[in-house]
């Protein structure tokens, strides 16, 4: 082949490589897109759905090359679906969203109420939007919330989004509700939806009157004791039945909700002193085992047997005490497994006489007592959830601290 019939060949490989990617690369180029690390969903009075973006500034780094309390932007923007909201707010900036470091969807409480099925399937319909993202239900508006969510212990908000969910893990007082769990939940026949319930602490701390200074598991967002400059506050549950928000669970009933579920792997919990019904003692707990969940169908309901084993130690001390004695030590047990039991009792009948809602899943043990997937179906378990009664079982070993011995 002659030299100039290669070079022609060649030149035109070229072009063909040139015309092909050059229109993917305008389209997915840096400079054409914004991250976007948070969205709220808000109802609005001129549409249905009032979106609201959150920004942050890429800038906010110091001259030292120290990252500072990162600022963010919000826009909103009133429109008829959670596709057309995106639509036009890439019109609205002139760049197109990119929505792939998203860590928050938040909803607001009114608008959950009224059903926010369409909303969940568009979000995960969009390939953009991880399944990790973490859902929250406000009980301010959404778009609110998102403006007050400043990191008490973080530079970073993006990073802020990412680990206060984590904090289930030791505390029990709040989740790690993903949109992927979410859309999971919603169309399954055997458990119901949950998500993160969050607000804004009050800066004059108006909202504590209702709290019994001694039960701070009865905390949860917009009714905690935090105090200080208004921020967001991630306490509680947000309970689902279908698509529509049908109530909530303070801090101890979180609590049950993941222990019941096996999800937290150690907390803190004030029980009764024995010796003194007036007082309350402190007990740092971790389960020795996963939760036993046995099912029957006993004339129509559910009969459910749960039962939890817990070890731990004594966190407060008080002089006199004693607690290094082994008949102290067992009466102290005894009070824990007491006061264990009547907690998770109450927060299963509620969840199943109150709310209606198995957020348990308790529907997925239950199917092992049906011969076929079409007789479990018929039998319609979360209408049938509400008819359920509980066989509720604690054991617990505490020991002492360690922290002070006999002299």
């Amino acid at each position: 082949m002659k030299l100039w019939i290669k070079r022609i060949f060649i030149l035109i490989i070229m072009i063909i490589f040139l015309v092909a990617f050059s229109g993917s690369y305008s389209a997915l180029s840096i400079d054409n897109l914004s991250t976007v690390v948070a969205i709220a969903i808000d109802t609005s009075d001129t549409n249905k759905l009032r979106m609201s973006f959150q920004f942050t500034n890429a800038s906010s780094v110091s001259e030292s090359g120290s990252t500072e309390q990162s600022p963010s932007i919000i826009y909103s923007i009133d429109a008829s679906s959670i596709s057309n909201g995106i639509n036009l707010m890439n019109t609205y900036i002139g760049k197109e969203l990119n929505l792939s470091h998203c860590k928050i969807i938040a909803f607001s409480e009114e608008l959950a109420m009224n059903g926010i099925s369409e909303e969940v399937y568009s979000l995960f319909n969009n390939a953009q939007i991880r399944p990790s993202t973490n859902v929250v239900i406000t009980k301010c508006s959404a778009k609110y919330y998102l403006e007050n969510s400043k990191p008490l212990a973080e530079n970073l908000l993006t990073k802020h989004y990412e680990i206060f969910a984590n904090s289930s893990k030791s505390t029990g007082y709040t989740v790690n509700a993903t949109l992927g769990n979410f859309f999971s939940n919603l169309v399954c026949s055997s458990c119901e939806g949950y998500a993160i319930l969050g607000g804004i602490s009050s800066e004059d701390n108006e909202t504590t009157t209702t709290i019994d200074s001694q039960k701070d598991s009865s905390n949860k967002a917009n009714s905690s004791s935090l105090s200080g400059r208004n921020s967001s506050e991630n306490i509680g549950l947000a309970v689902f039945k279908n698509d529509k928000l049908v109530g909530e669970l303070n801090s101890i009933e979180t609590l049950s909700f993941l222990a019941t579920r096996n999800e937290i792997s150690s907390f803190l919990v004030s029980v009764p002193d024995p010796n003194d019904s007036s007082s309350y003692i402190d007990i740092y707990l971790t389960p020795v085992i996963d939760s036993i969940i046995d099912i029957d169908i006993v004339n129509g309901s559910p009969y459910i047997k749960v039962s939890y084993s817990f070890t731990g130690r004594i966190y407060s001390m008080k002089q006199d005490s004693n607690y290094l004695e082994n008949d102290v030590l067992k009466k102290v047990s005894e009070s824990c497994s007491s006061y264990l039991k009547t907690v998770f009792s109450n927060y299963l009948y509620k969840t199943s006489k109150d709310l209606k809602s198995d957020i348990n899943a308790f529907g997925k043990t239950a199917k092992s007592k049906f011969l076929t997937t079409e007789e479990f179906e018929n039998y319609n378990w979360l209408e049938h959830y509400s008819d359920s009664f509980f066989d509720i079982s604690v054991e617990t070993s505490i020991r002492s601290s360690y922290l002070l011995t006999e002299t």
